[in-house]
């Protein structure tokens, strides 16, 4: 069953699982057959973390890349790692072995034990201006044939030629997460797609009045034909857990992401079993999202009024299974019906 991203401008992209099996076999398995549900559901490209504690993000973008035939992957991109001319190298690169694009999801922190490992202290604001040093360099180098030059406080190249060249129609698409006014600034000085860990559609029109740039949202769904079948599935897939709970509170002790505080406060406040939004697996640090829970329709008239609001661009949880994705189609193909390009 394929989704509707490609006719009603959205762009849906799943995730890949941040916990992957020990054997190095029945890993490239896993990603690769992610990789192929997210292709076979029409999903414009699929989620590569980078932390201390995951696999290259670059190496697991062409084991995805190898899989399929068009998805895209959206490769998480943090400056401490590298210096913005291999981000831009390697952009190019993925272009001329095999004429995929990619998207680049730019990231600022982290966690706080993983910088200090890497003797990066730079303040959560000031990590945001960097970005924008960083990732403008990367945008100029992968926009022109021509020599670059750029000098701000964190970064300078002079006379920079990328080679070989980015053709027009592979250039990236790059994303920022906006969940603070810090990451927000920096999307829209950077003409990128901001990304949010959205609060509930009924708490959400406020703060988006008035809002005009690109904008996308992370979350999960499971849904099914009756509430009660949705509701049976998430309980079963992700159960309360003391010791996952312990981890969610020793996580934010070492984060200062403003997404990770915001949806923590918010999950204090409770959700009734009414309420399709569902942070339980948030709260026993088995997703780093918000769920959508319930009927197609119910989450169908949820995903909408994100729409309504003018978000355009999906990253979803990581996949439990291919009819995870199909279960899942159902509900943007119902909250799309009313869109046009």
């Amino acid at each position: 069953m394929a989704a509707t991203a490609p006719d009603h401008g959205l762009k849906i992209f799943s995730t890949c699982p941040t916990s992957l099996p020990a054997q190095p076999v029945s890993r490239m398995r896993v990603l690769e057959d992610i990789a192929r549900w997210s292709e076979d559901a029409g999903y414009e490209g699929i989620l590569v973390f980078t932390d201390n504690a995951q696999l290259d993000p670059w190496l697991v973008s062409q084991v995805i890349i190898h899989a399929t035939r068009r998805l895209c992957p959206l490769v998480a991109i943090q400056p401490i790692y590298m210096h913005p001319y291999s981000v831009a190298k390697m952009v190019a690169s993925f272009a001329a072995l095999y004429g995929r694009r990619l998207y680049l999801n730019m990231v600022a922190g982290g966690f706080k034990n993983d910088l200090i490992a890497l003797n990066d202290e730079t303040p959560h604001d000031e990590r945001y201006a960097r970005l924008i040093e960083y990732t403008t360099i990367i945008q100029r180098l992968v926009g022109t044939a021509d020599p670059v030059s750029f000098a701000g406080r964190f970064h300078k190249v002079t006379n920079l030629k990328l080679t070989p060249a980015l053709p027009a129609d592979l250039l990236p698409g790059v994303l920022v997460s906006g969940s603070s006014e810090a990451g927000m600034q920096a999307a829209r000085q950077l003409g990128a797609i901001a990304v949010e860990y959205p609060q509930p559609p009924a708490e959400c029109a406020a703060a988006l009045r008035g809002r005009t740039e690109p904008s996308g949202i992370r979350i999960g769904i499971i849904a099914r034909a009756e509430d009660a079948e949705a509701w049976s599935v998430a309980r079963a897939r992700f159960p309360e857990d003391r010791k996952g709970q312990l981890t969610h509170q020793l996580a934010m002790k070492v984060s200062d992401s403003s997404w990770h505080h915001q949806l923590s406060e918010l999950g204090k406040t409770g959700v009734s079993e009414e309420n399709p939004y569902w942070l339980v697996p948030f709260q026993n640090y088995k997703a780093v999202c918000p769920y959508l829970v319930g009927s197609y329709d119910r989450v169908a008239e949820q995903v909408e009024r994100y729409l309504d609001f003018g978000y355009r661009t999906f990253i979803l949880d990581a996949p439990a299974s291919r009819d995870e994705l199909e279960h899942t189609s159902v509900v943007f193909e119902r909250a799309a019906r009313g869109l046009t390009v």
